[in-house]
């Protein structure tokens, strides 16, 4: 169990906490490999709950890869399916990804909470990735954005729904449309990190919020059913998205893909530099 070639699992035992360390092996996005691998994932922390093997309380997803947590969607892939016109990979490819997601943002379905430890930089869909965790840390020089706006596109793997819901309506258009880098400061003071630490000292940060929780713990479960209860995110409302998203990304212009090449480009050489 647990034996995934781009996730990094540990379990610590003292403290009912499964951590899980995202190491992809190309660029810090979600490749389908990383996705399947995620998926995975949450199928044997359901299995191992509900067969009583692991009592887990709490699950902390964060990143191996140096200053990043994650750079979003597949941007090769994206390109080449609209090249070809190849709107069924781009809904399977999303719909993977908000099926992952609704999983975090329904706590798998078990008394769990989920963390998201944030020691680098969230951009895209890591970005949205987090937005379906009960909990935020994040160290403090991290950034956060959603830059899909930059390419003529739209974040499509949950930001709207999410955002909607903590923000309104009205921020949450102005957060997606500015194309802007957001600190996690400012992340904080909006309510959607919920802990900052210093750098580096992140896991820390985590450990004590758990220490210092752990018999609160059913009442934060409750409290996360019950704000799902009174604003529930639905995965057809997400897939409806996604498929907004395919067929906008078919609409782009042969200048917004350079763009989205330029950023792959870009995204190569911060994987050379950083895993030299």
């Amino acid at each position: 169990m647990f034996s995934l070639d781009q996730l990094d699992v540990s379990w610590d035992q003292s403290t009912t906490t499964l951590w899980t360390y995202m190491d992809p092996k190309g660029r810090p996005s979600f490749s389908p490999e990383l996705l399947n691998d995620i998926a995975t994932w949450q199928a044997e922390v359901e299995e191992a709950c509900l067969s009583g093997d692991l009592n887990i309380r709490y699950a902390v997803l964060g990143s191996r890869f140096p200053g990043v947590f994650s750079l979003g969607g597949d941007l090769e892939l994206f390109s080449a399916c609209i090249q070809e016109g190849d709107r069924d990979a781009l809904v399977r490819y999303g719909r993977e990804c908000v099926r992952i997601l609704y999983r975090y943002t329904v706590g798998l379905d078990l008394p769990l909470v989920t963390i998201g430890l944030v020691q680098g930089d969230a951009f895209g869909g890591g970005f949205e990735s987090l937005l379906s965790f009960n909990v935020v840390v994040a160290e403090r020089g991290t950034s956060f954005g959603l830059p899909e706006t930059l390419f003529g596109l739209f974040p499509g793997m949950g930001a709207h729904c999410f955002l909607s819901r903590r923000l309104g309506s009205a921020q949450a258009e102005r957060l997606i449309l500015s194309g802007r880098t957001y600190t996690a400061e400012e992340m904080y003071d909006l309510g959607i990190v919920h802990a900052l630490a210093e750098p580096g000292q992140g896991r820390r940060v985590v450990e004590e919020y758990i220490i210092q929780n752990v018999r609160r713990h059913s009442g934060h479960c409750a409290i996360y059913r019950a704000s799902r209860a009174v604003s529930p995110v639905t995965l057809g409302e997400l897939e409806l998205i996604v498929d907004m998203w395919a067929d906008a990304a078919l609409k782009l212009s042969p200048t917004d893909l350079k763009m989205m090449r330029r950023l792959v480009n870009a995204q190569d050489r911060l994987r050379n530099e950083r895993r030299s």
